[in-house]
């Protein structure tokens, strides 16, 4: 089914008469996108169960033809041109990882502030959103669901098309090159924010075991300035931010590697803490259970999301895993899976051991420990904080330097970016401003509700690759799948209706920050990507 319709002065039957002057443009955008939109719902009202829509969509001309700057927004780029791109040599990533390290790759992305930090704001609430209480548990559960149902719309896509870039580069794929743009912005946003917000929690942890140790870094080295207390630049956060940024010019390999060690510590402090505090757990600490009711629960399974994200840097490792077929949905599945379980039992014992409204929200693991005994918990805490948080850094700024990369390619960004080393096989360029920019910004940046912000970015990727697979089984229902999506189209509406319902539950000061944000990328995208593109 075609529909060809001219977008210019004549096209009654589609729109309204068209304004004249600079109105004119935004008139055409709104022809366009209606017919594009009316097509895809049409396509899952009729065509659902029998493909009758594995057709081309709108076939739309303008008085400008293929100039017209309405037919760029929505180009796609086709599965075998992403994957030919993927091999040229000037671009080409050295395939070493295995589904061993895409797994630790995961859990090491995974566990780390939001299981040592994040837990207790979430159980106790705070001035914007009411506390779970034990609750917690149900939202562990929640956000894990969600991310499940994400999960297997990655697996799905990654396992298809496995290059660099994930949810931006499945987003050209199948919606068109400016909603990928806005992932990849949006991605952007998640990685980077991230990544600061961690290497400011690491150097927060790191100052903690140099005290436990009798050493103490003046206040000045350790905090951004502008505070009232003397602050010039946080050097432990740039620090470790330029060790990572070696780490990973060096090699994917060998980042992996490190992280797989890394893992295994933090899984250890992580069993420690169950093993020693699942005794001295008290029923009666689990009444009331929902003490805000499921508002409260909702509230804290929007903000500890923050504890999942991670999954999906796996998929941005694609084009450098050797068998990405069959060790991306392996490596996403089973690294979420594990650290759902994980997630749960600390939970579990953390308000079992303590009531909530006595939770630390600073150090709640570590004081748990303490309560029931064991003084020296905090520093084994803060030993698999650093460790988790230090490869939580490794995996975020991974991902970031994998979207600019793969966005580079495509020629949205500079192509420069996209360069690879002729020894490592790593893009160092990228790899080098991602770590550079990062380092500054931790050392002299106080970041604020960073993980919501993060939050926001992610589901926004997840609703898109959600509507991504779901247009793309039924555009190419042909296109080879070593990884199937069950229950097809259930899983990706469920997964973008429970996406869409934690946004909801997020600050609305984080709603008018993400705003501002995708302004900014689009005015970006108008400027400079869409007159670059490499489909232009």
């Amino acid at each position: 089914m075609t529909v060809t319709a001219s977008i210019d002065d004549s096209s009654k039957p589609f729109c309204a008469p068209p304004p004249v002057g600079q109105a004119k443009e935004a008139w055409e955008i709104a022809c366009w996108t209606s017919l594009v939109v009316g097509h895809h719902l049409l396509y899952f009202i009729l065509g659902m169960g029998n493909h009758v829509l594995d057709q081309p969509g709108p076939t739309v001309t303008s008085s400008r033809t293929e100039g017209s700057v309405i037919s760029r927004l929505f180009r796609t780029k086709s599965i075998p041109q992403i994957l030919a791109d993927a091999e040229h040599p000037d671009h080409r990533l050295r395939k070493t990882l295995t589904a061993w390290d895409l797994t630790c790759l995961g859990i090491g992305a995974i566990i780390g502030t939001g299981i040592f930090v994040l837990i207790g704001t979430a159980i106790v609430g705070d001035t914007h959103r009411p506390g779970a209480g034990p609750g917690i548990v149900l939202s562990f559960i929640l956000s894990g669901i969600t991310c499940a149902l994400a999960a297997l719309c990655y697996a799905e896509f990654s396992a298809m098309i496995p290059v660099a870039g994930s949810a931006y580069t499945y987003s050209y794929a199948t919606l068109g090159e400016f909603l990928a743009w806005l992932t990849g912005w949006n991605l952007i946003l998640e990685y980077g924010v991230a990544c600061v917000a961690v290497a400011i929690g690491w150097s927060g942890y790191f100052n903690n075991l140099l005290k436990l140790a009798g050493l103490e870094l003046p206040y000045w080295a350790t905090h951004a300035p502008g505070g009232s207390d003397g602050g010039i630049a946080n050097i432990p956060a740039a620090l470790i931010v330029l060790l990572v940024t070696i780490i990973l010019v060096i090699g994917i390999k060998e980042s992996a590697r490190a992280t797989g060690m890394i893992v295994m510590v933090k899984l250890a402090v992580i069993l420690f803490f169950i093993a020693v505090g699942a005794p001295a757990v008290k029923p009666e600490n689990w009444t009331p259970f929902m003490p805000q009711g499921f508002a409260g629960v909702q509230a804290a399974a929007a903000i500890i999301f923050f504890a999942y994200i991670g999954f999906d840097a796996v998929s941005t490792a694609a084009e450098e895993a050797r068998n990405p077929q069959r060790d991306l949905p392996l490596g996403i599945i089973v690294s979420l899976a594990i650290c759902t379980v994980l997630y749960v039992s600390v939970a579990a014992v953390l308000t079992g051991l303590v009531p909530s409204n006595k939770i630390d929200i600073h150090a709640p693991v570590a004081e748990a420990l303490n309560l029931v005994g064991f003084k020296w918990g905090a520093a084994i805490v803060a030993i698999g904080a650093v460790a988790g948080i230090t490869s939580v850094l490794v995996v975020m700024m991974l991902g970031q330097i994998r979207v600019f990369f793969a966005m580079s390619r495509d020629r949205l960004l500079g192509p420069w970016l996209s360069k690879v080393h002729p020894r490592f096989g790593t893009p160092h360029r990228a790899t080098m401003l991602t770590g550079f920019a990062v380092a500054v910004l931790a050392a002299l940046i106080p970041i604020g509700d960073a993980a919501d912000l993060t939050n926001i970015g992610t589901f926004f990727a997840f609703v898109l690759v959600c509507l991504g697979v779901t247009i793309l089984r039924y555009t190419k229902p042909n296109q080879p799948r070593p990884f199937r999506l069950p229950f097809m189209p259930l899983v990706p509406i469920l997964g973008m209706l429970a996406c869409l319902g934690l946004m909801v539950a997020l600050p609305q000061l984080t709603w008018v920050r993400f705003a501002v944000w995708t302004i900014v990328g689009i005015l970006v995208y108008l400027l400079y990507g869409l007159k670059h593109s490499k489909l232009a």
